[in-house]
């Protein structure tokens, strides 16, 4: 497959960060279905196990969102996780990735993130890959795409399937010497995919010099969506979808007066 290939698309792209979860509960149908009420381009989301090792949309480990603190989201069965997830709810209880993908995959670009940190075993690590994998299917034009802070898992992910899209997301004290350093070991990736604060020109002109994708989050006050259009990312993750697509279309306009 060639470079070409590879290139996200030429103008920045933004994402709804877990659906729009301003309105709704982060990472469920309603979310999603209203993010989508909005010219989004795409959705961020996360993915997790149960115990039982169905992949599920769920940001933290703990289950303080609602009401239990001490409990952990893999230490239910995905049935009972049904049980204590809003459960009269339609629009925002638990959904399984299997749901969220046969919904949403033919509607809009999606970035899968898979959350791999060190409270569990690598086995079960790879186990959340391949199943985010598989069940994305074959992602022939990559309208989905799996990011990680786990770099182990991104390498397992690459040996598994290799023509599949991977972004590494970057801590707020990784730098362009990390970034430059990894791409000579990983030229693998897609991309990165950067927290604002560490969004400047330097990462910027590397990653195009690589023919990476720039993704970068959380983007969610006008200066800091400003910033990531004025540095032409390609994917803008943000909490706030409907100001980003404002201030885009403020930033395309600019730029087309620009050119007269």
């Amino acid at each position: 497959m060639s470079k070409q290939d590879h290139r996200p698309p030429p103008r920045c792209q933004i994402f709804a960060h877990r659906g729009a979860n301003r309105e709704a509960m982060e990472n469920t149908r309603s979310a999603f279905d209203r993010a989508l009420h909005y010219a989004i381009d795409g959705i961020e989301t996360d993915v997790q196990l149960s115990r039982d090792e169905i992949a599920v949309l769920w940001h933290d480990r703990f289950l303080n969102k609602i009401g239990l603190d001490a409990k952990h989201i893999d230490d239910f069965d995905y049935h009972q996780l049904k049980t204590l997830i809003h459960p009269e709810s339609d629009g925002e209880g638990l959904m399984m990735l299997q749901d969220f993908l046969a919904t949403y995959s033919s509607r809009c670009r999606l970035l899968l993130e898979v959350k791999n940190r060190g409270w569990e075993t690598v086995s079960r690590h790879q186990l959340k890959i391949r199943q985010t994998l598989d069940l994305s299917g074959q992602n022939l034009e990559h309208r989905i795409m799996v990011s990680s802070f786990n770099l182990a898992s991104l390498e397992y992910a690459h040996q598994y399937r290799p023509e599949f899209p991977l972004i590494y997301n970057f801590e707020t004290d990784q730098t362009t010497a990390d970034a430059r350093a990894l791409l000579k070991t990983h030229a693998f990736l897609y991309g990165l995919c950067l927290p604002i604060e560490n969004l400047d020109g330097e990462m910027v002109e590397l990653l195009r010099e690589q023919d990476k994708c720039v993704a970068v989050y959380t983007c969610n006050s006008e200066k800091e969506i400003t910033k990531a259009l004025q540095l032409n990312v390609d994917i803008l993750i943000s909490d706030l979808p409907q100001q980003a697509l404002a201030l885009r279309g403020e930033c395309l306009v600019e730029r087309g007066g620009a050119r007269q």
